[in-house]
């Protein structure tokens, strides 16, 4: 059972996924603020999810989730730029 009346806790950190382009390493993980070890750590996590990865790959819409989710359970706000505008 969830409690309606919780209030969610600010962001501890700000992550920014960067569509590089076509040429590998394909993305770039920028962060404003947040613990940079908790930060490098995520990093880590989702490269090994999105290398070689495009955004057109039926596998990035997947590991995209995963990713996420990820950003989510470390209560981290996350941003996508791929490059182009995505539909809503």
């Amino acid at each position: 059972m969830t409690d309606v009346n919780v209030e969610t806790e600010p962001p501890v950190g700000h992550v920014k996924m960067v569509y590089l382009g076509p040429v590998a390493p394909h993305w770039e993980i920028r962060s404003d603020f947040g613990d940079r070890d908790a930060i490098d750590g995520f990093r880590t996590r989702v490269n090994a999810r999105l290398v070689l990865l495009p955004p057109h790959d039926p596998q990035f819409r997947r590991n995209r989730e995963r990713v996420n989710r990820d950003a989510e359970r470390e209560n981290f706000m996350i941003e996508w730029d791929l490059g182009y505008d995505e539909e809503s």
